[in-house]
């Protein structure tokens, strides 16, 4: 029911009010960077919360009117702005501690939340911009859709059990499956393109979306937690329900 909410306020945003997007892509990369703070912070990791939620938020409507400019700026300005506020947290008298590692944490998750979510934002700005990032969402939720359908179906030989045990390779081969005639189908139908890009895009997109998965699987291994967050019922946190799209939107709009 949550999925299904989702999928059809994202088509009717992108069908009547395309702009709106960047509004949704923005309060969703705040919610999931608090999410993947406190959860950094419960292993006694402290990235610095704030300059973190208002970079992301920086990074994701600098491109809005400055594109792939306004991105790189901002998310330079974000990591130095971060190397300062750890710098000062800690206090320029006092011996560092953990100062390394908190702030290479801190870029990765600039990197990995608001700077991959701002492709999505690129994507939609571009010429046919929302059948595109339309043509992209419904090619992550086939390949997730196929993925489960022939996992609990078929799944019988474990992809990463010491990461998520409930992967199997035939989930991937239903994923692969759905995700190219998902993506055969709307690259032609809703952007009138060749089919072998549909093809190309289907492919390129399980790959990036399986990775994307298992990367945030990972690191929940690392932090030994089930989910980043409670917000969504049956799904988790907002950041578990990103996982697949983030590296997914840099790869799409490529």
């Amino acid at each position: 029911a949550v999925g299904a909410a989702l999928g059809i306020s994202l088509i009717l945003i992108m069908v009547f009010v395309p702009l709106v997007w960047i509004g949704v892509v923005s309060v969703a990369l705040a919610v999931a960077t608090y999410e993947v703070a406190d959860r950094l912070r419960e292993a006694a990791v402290l990235v610095p919360r704030i300059p973190l939620i208002l970079g992301g938020q920086a990074i994701i409507w600098s491109a809005w009117p400055w594109g792939t400019t306004g991105v790189l700026s901002a998310t330079a300005g974000t990591v130095l702005v971060c190397m300062v506020w750890l710098l000062l947290q800690q206090g320029l008298r006092s011996a560092p501690k953990n100062y390394l590692r908190e702030l290479s944490v801190t870029v990765l998750v600039a990197c990995w939340l608001p700077l991959l979510a701002s492709f999505a934002v690129l994507m939609v700005l571009e010429d046919n911009g929302p059948e595109r990032v339309l043509v992209f969402l419904i090619a992550v939720v086939c390949s997730d859709v196929g993925g489960y359908v022939a996992g609990v179906l078929f799944g019988k030989h474990p992809m990463a059990p010491a990461i998520s045990p409930k992967k199997s390779w035939e989930g991937l081969a239903g994923s692969l499956l759905f995700c190219v005639i998902g993506s055969l189908l709307t690259v032609t139908l809703i952007l009138g393109a060749n089919s072998l890009i549909g093809v190309l895009l289907g492919v390129v997109l399980v790959v990036s979306g399986t990775l994307g998965d298992l990367i945030e699987s990972q690191v929940k291994r690392d932090l030994r937690i089930k989910d980043m967050g409670t917000l969504l019922p049956g799904h988790g946190g907002i950041m578990d329900r990103l996982d697949s799209l983030l590296p997914s939107a840099f790869v799409a709009w490529l």
